[in-house]
């Protein structure tokens, strides 16, 4: 009773603090506006009236506008490429600026190292104007294509309260349209996800969570493998050869001390890469979002993996003699004993 009253009082303690904080900060757009995802058709109105038309009937006090999501993906491509041009010109631009003698030239192959070479800064300047063409071509088609609009709207309130009131709520009785959720920020938004198509998400999700499933309880098995081997016992039952080499001091010391988290860690090296990609498939519109999936499922590899994998399945490994001998009530204090000395 007293741990419950203990977490009711800080519960309420915290709550106060927030809404504090929430009461102190400046006024923010993505505090009054809400995404909304799976628009349904409508075959009289474009997407941005139909969104209009809906909230101003169900929120008519406090509805202000809306945005719609155009699929400007390639868009976006076009922009990113000319950023890194622009930075190529900056530094070419800056290096003429301390050397005025002599206009920088690049190569045109690859990574620089061979090709024509040509004025560095005409180079660049040239490839931006011709980008910056391309890019208001695209501007233009996605602004005037019908089917570049998707089934997605930022709608913004006039108050914090209405906003929060339809974030939460079920707009319809269909649960599967107009669904609503708070919008990130401008720069948290993760422009790419907001053209899938919702039906797909949880397609997507399902596939993602057997994959992840696979890849940890999978995983387990190279990983037992290699820890059973990355020991001096391991190396000298699998490489007999090995024995007046393994013996020395020095090899010895490193075998036992460094290899066995070496090898585990030339494992997950590229673990954080790959949860961040599956976080993307799943199709959350937030950078937030994505690192928290990809946290959470790092922390979840890690337990199993390295805890359970690493820690209990080495140990079972080296003792599985003493284990079918032993009575089942010994079981965990034969592990509790190998475990410090991994």
């Amino acid at each position: 009773i007293w741990t419950c009253y203990v977490l009711m009082r800080e519960y309420e303690k915290i709550a106060s603090m927030r809404l504090a904080f929430l009461q102190s900060e400046k006024r923010r757009a993505d505090q009054f506006t809400v995404l909304v995802r799976n628009v349904p058709p409508d075959a009289n109105e474009s997407i941005s009236e139909n969104v209009e038309h809906f909230f101003m009937v169900n929120h008519p006090d406090h509805y202000l506008t809306n945005q719609v999501v155009y699929n400007a993906n390639d868009l976006a491509d076009l922009v990113a490429e000319k950023k890194k041009l622009q930075n190529w010109f900056d530094y070419y631009l800056l290096k003429y600026t301390r050397n005025k003698e002599q206009r920088p030239r690049a190569k045109l192959g690859f990574l620089g190292l061979w090709g024509k070479k040509v004025d560095a800064m005409d180079h660049y300047t040239a490839e931006i104007e011709k980008l910056s063409e391309k890019i208001m071509v695209e501007r233009q088609r996605v602004m005037k294509d019908e089917k570049g609009v998707m089934p997605a709207a930022f709608v913004s309130f006039k108050t914090r309260w209405g906003a929060a009131v339809c974030a939460q709520t079920q707009q319809t009785k269909n649960p599967t349209e107009w669904l609503t959720e708070w919008a990130p920020e401008a720069r948290e938004v993760y422009w790419q996800n907001l053209a899938m198509p919702y039906v797909s998400l949880t397609v997507r999700r399902f596939v993602m969570h057997v994959a992840f499933f696979f890849l940890t309880f999978f995983f387990i098995i190279p990983i037992a493998f290699v820890q059973s081997l990355a020991s001096i016992e391991g190396i000298q039952k699998s490489a007999p050869f090995l024995n007046p080499i393994i013996e020395k001091k020095f090899i010895k010391s490193v075998i036992q001390g460094f290899l066995p988290g070496i090898v585990l860690k030339l494992f997950l090296i590229f673990l954080p890469a790959i949860l961040m990609m599956m976080s993307k498939f799943e199709g959350f519109v937030s950078i937030s979002a994505l690192e928290r999936r990809a946290a959470f499922r790092y922390y979840l590899f890690n337990l199993v993996n390295v805890f359970l994998g690493s820690i209990i399945t080495g140990s079972a490994f080296e003792q599985l003699d003493s284990f079918l001998k032993q009575s089942a009530d010994q079981i965990p204090r034969t592990i509790g004993v190998a475990i410090p000395i991994k």
